[in-house]
């Protein structure tokens, strides 16, 4: 009778464990493993983050312009209304309380009437701070904490109001660049072409929005109307009087109104409405664009240049006097020609009046060198390398005024 051995379940069971145990020893490392290259990305993605913060965009130029140009022009921003020379000659013992006063007060006047009183609050709590600090040099166990009390009153409405005053600015940007974007669309950009006479601009604002105006308008039977206009002053001040002057010449040039008969009427309308300190150049020229011929009002503006190769440059000189400042005054009209390869040349005083870090202008005698010089490029890499002379002359110290360049050529 054959006889039947019983399993060793005991010895089974204890083998089980050992494979269960090490399945799940390998699980855990596994697990843990994940995790510490989980966390290692996460650190590794937040370290470029911060990288991406603090580099992009950044270069040397604009750490030197933080530290020089900016901190000067914040500093002059907010003491523009101090006489400084008037509180040389008070004596020290005077004059260092009041010049902090004056400080504290021009500030103050910049903010809205709310923040000027949280202002106002916030250094009275840094002034308390500094006077028990003082006291806790005799006392430092009792007063230290007191300290530490107005101090942090001070540090936290400063951060409010820099955190409120950030977000202004921050909204302010988004409706400078809404502005740029309409400006940039009221006013021809790139190549233009008609008949035999092509045209290219190009416009670089010293801010957000500039005052430079350029056009090019339709006048029927071949001819167009070209215009370059400057209005004084930069910003967004000048652009809304930009944007007043192109609007204004249209509805005359509509209204059939043309040459200096136009010009006469554009400058009685400005007299009546734009602020007594604001004036406008501007230069005006119709063209016949298969013939050639020009008949143009020059109203103060820069004078053009009339490039003939092989020939002496000739240049479009004011005919008249500035737009917006006397009422009755008159303006006549010029005929000039642009024969075959020759081109006209529009610019406004952003490029000549130009200055680098040792207050140097580039000026009009400069810059018809380089026209003499580059005249054989086309009028894209003409008018990009001219701008880039301008630029590369101002060096580190950024351009002060907007810069517009027009070039009409016949072919």
């Amino acid at each position: 009778m054959a006889t039947h051995k019983t399993p060793d379940f005991t010895r089974l069971n204890e083998r089980l464990n050992t494979v269960v145990n090490h399945f799940e020893e390998t699980l855990r490392k596994a697990v843990a493993d994940k995790k510490v290259r989980d966390g290692t990305k996460v650190f590794g993605e937040a370290f470029k983050d911060v990288r991406h913060l603090l580099t992009y965009g950044v270069t040397g130029e604009g750490i030197r312009n933080l530290l020089r140009r900016e901190a000067r022009e914040t500093l002059d921003f907010y003491t523009s209304r101090i006489d400084f020379a008037e509180l040389r000659r008070l004596t020290p013992f005077k004059r260092i309380p009041v010049t902090a006063w004056k400080i504290f007060a021009a500030t103050a006047y910049r903010l809205s009437p709310p923040r000027r009183v949280a202002f106002a609050i916030a250094t009275f709590a840094v002034m308390m701070g500094l006077l028990y600090m003082l006291l806790s040099l005799a006392q430092p166990r009792e007063l230290l904490s007191a300290t530490v009390f107005w101090w942090s009153i001070a540090l936290v409405i400063y951060v409010l109001l820099l955190l409120m005053e950030l977000r202004d600015k921050l909204d302010l940007k988004r409706d400078l660049e809404i502005a740029r974007e309409i400006q940039l669309s009221l006013v021809p950009s790139g190549h233009f072409q008609k008949n035999k006479i092509s045209i290219y601009s190009q416009t670089r604002p010293a801010n957000t929005v500039g005052g430079d105006y350029d056009d090019i308008i339709a006048l029927g039977e071949d001819r167009i109307g070209i215009v370059m206009g400057d209005v004084a002053g930069k910003g967004m001040p000048a652009a809304l009087l930009m944007a007043l002057l192109q609007g204004s010449l249209r509805t005359l040039i509509t209204a059939g109104l043309r040459g200096s008969e136009l010009i006469r009427r554009l400058n009685e309308y400005l007299c009546d409405n734009i602020p007594s300190d604001k004036l406008v150049t501007l230069f005006y020229c119709e063209l016949d664009t298969t013939t050639g011929d020009l008949r143009y009002v020059n109203a103060g503006h820069n004078a053009p240049f009339l490039l003939r190769p092989g020939q002496a440059t000739e240049r479009l000189s004011s005919t008249s006097v500035v737009l917006g400042v006397l009422r009755e005054a008159t303006f006549e009209s010029t005929d000039a020609r642009l024969e075959p390869g020759q081109r006209l040349l529009l610019f406004t005083d952003g490029l000549s009046e130009a200055f680098n870090p040792s207050d140097e202008e580039y000026g009009e005698e400069q810059l018809g060198v380089f026209l003499k010089n580059n005249s054989s490029r086309t009028q894209e890499d003409l008018v990009t390398r001219m701008i880039k002379a301008v630029l590369e002359h101002c060096g580190p110290t950024p351009p002060t005024d907007d810069m517009t360049i027009m070039s009409v050529e016949r072919n």
